[in-house]
């Protein structure tokens, strides 16, 4: 086992690897860049390293300043938690050739599943299945028309290196086509630096489910059942739960199945989440896999007593995964807000600033996962994010009500917040039927 772990990532997830460390007995560095002195992470780590100034391209995005933060410090690991450096095979390969432990998949996991189109290969190769499109990078105009023909409008076109809703655009009509290539091109080569692209049928008003699997380096390969993740603005996640409302146990058995061999036919190792989307037929097909620990993890967490991040450090550490799939049992539910520093009623405008007064919400069944306190100032440079409130209940109507007067109780004053947001949502009639989909809230709003 490696005895100190550097946190290559800064906010309420750095946090949260600090403590699953403490718990294993492992030491722990944080990195801040100058905007983030006061951050809680830098606080509380064995250590901190200040990396660089404010722009993430000289601090969080900086490889070469992460691990000289290594060799300062004696950190013989790095968790990079999501974002940032945490799918960044490039950066994974360096830590190894410094005889750094990458706290994630191989290298060669990362790139193949980093590039959507060769995913998509991988999946048809491990017979899962795929949403119907171009077998690759789309290289010209006529290629595009040709594919789009072939499948039927509308269409999806989505960046090949893309990920967080970056790179996407929505075509109904050939007229469309060459206009939104083009800008998904252009987002997606200053986002990723990759403007490749490809094609997809679009599916209508389907869920957005994901598995979460874990696999070790001995070939063990299980799934810790699924996220429900549909409620999302401009393809962003706003809230999540687990279980979802549309799972039966045929489906659920299939589509781990499915998440199973996706990992498998990859060579991943470590904590991973395949994500699908389900018609209104139950049909469910392939989207993309994020190699990493998810944003939304700690429902996961709660109905399955599983902590994700522990077994991310065991299983970099060469140790097999404890359990099977028959150990594994999704009881109750829990769902997930994400309460961002933002005001909804001026389109979701981040809002910076000081925390002056902060009041969390507790009690039995209630998880808050945070980096904020009181005086904390939220800067500009960074996620909007505050925290994440997350519940749990034996039942989804308990769950319902627990997330009700959970965010009822919370209080943030200083910046604008999307709590009220958040409540209304949970309030929804739509919601609390279960029957939403991904295109809900751009419908309602």
């Amino acid at each position: 086992m490696f005895k100190k772990v550097l946190i290559a990532n800064r906010g309420e997830i750095a946090v949260r690897v600090i403590r699953a460390c403490r718990e294993l007995g492992l030491k722990t560095v944080a990195v801040f860049s100058t905007a983030d002195r006061t951050a809680l992470h830098a606080q509380i780590a064995d250590e901190s390293v200040c990396i660089g100034g404010p722009a993430t391209k000289d601090s969080y995005l900086n490889e070469q300043a992460i691990i000289a933060a290594c060799e300062i410090t004696g950190a013989d690991a790095v968790h990079p938690g999501f974002g940032f450096l945490s799918e960044n095979a490039s950066f994974a390969r360096n830590c190894g050739k410094c005889g750094i432990t990458f706290i994630g998949p191989s290298p060669e996991s990362i790139e193949m599943l980093g590039d959507k189109a060769a995913a998509k290969a991988a999946m048809k190769k491990a017979g899962v299945p795929v949403i119907p499109g171009s077998d690759g990078e789309i290289k010209s105009i006529d290629e595009a028309h040709a594919v789009a023909e072939e499948i039927g409008y509308p269409v999806m076109v989505k960046a090949s290196a893309g990920g967080g809703g970056r790179g996407i655009r929505l075509v109904e009509s050939p007229d469309d086509l060459e206009s939104q290539i083009t800008a998904a091109k252009q987002e997606a080569l200053n986002f990723f630096g990759d403007d490749s692209i490809y094609i997809e049928k679009f599916i209508v008003n389907p869920k957005h489910i994901e598995f979460q699997i874990l696999a070790d380096t001995h070939g063990n390969v299980i799934h810790l059942g699924e996220r429900d993740c549909s409620m999302q603005r401009r393809n962003q996640k706003v809230l999540e739960e687990s279980p979802s409302t549309i799972m039966t146990p045929v489906l659920r058995e299939k589509m781990g199945k499915a998440a199973v061999a996706a990992a498998k036919v990859c060579g991943y190792y470590n904590a991973g989440t395949i994500e699908f989307l389900v018609d209104d037929k139950q049909n469910f097909y392939f989207m993309e896999m994020n190699t990493r620990i998810q944003v939304e993890h700690p429902i996961t967490e709660f109905v399955t007593g599983v902590d994700l991040v522990k077994a991310q450090l065991k299983i970099a550490a060469g140790k097999e995964l404890p359990y099977s799939q028959e150990d594994i049992k999704l009881r109750g539910h829990s769902i997930e807000c994400r309460i961002n520093a933002e005001n909804p009623d001026l389109n979701f405008r981040p809002s910076p600033g000081r925390i002056n007064a902060l009041h969390i919400p507790g009690g039995p069944g209630i998880r808050i996962d945070s980096s904020a306190y009181q005086g904390y100032t939220i800067t500009p440079y960074y996620d909007s994010m505050i925290a994440k409130l997350i519940v749990y209940a034996p039942t989804r109507e308990e769950a319902i009500a627990k997330m009700k007067w959970a965010l009822a109780e919370f209080i943030v004053e200083g910046v604008d917040t999307n709590i009220d947001f958040q409540l209304s949502l949970i309030r929804d009639p739509v919601f609390e039927s279960g029957k939403y989909d991904i295109g809900y809230l751009g419908r309602k709003s």
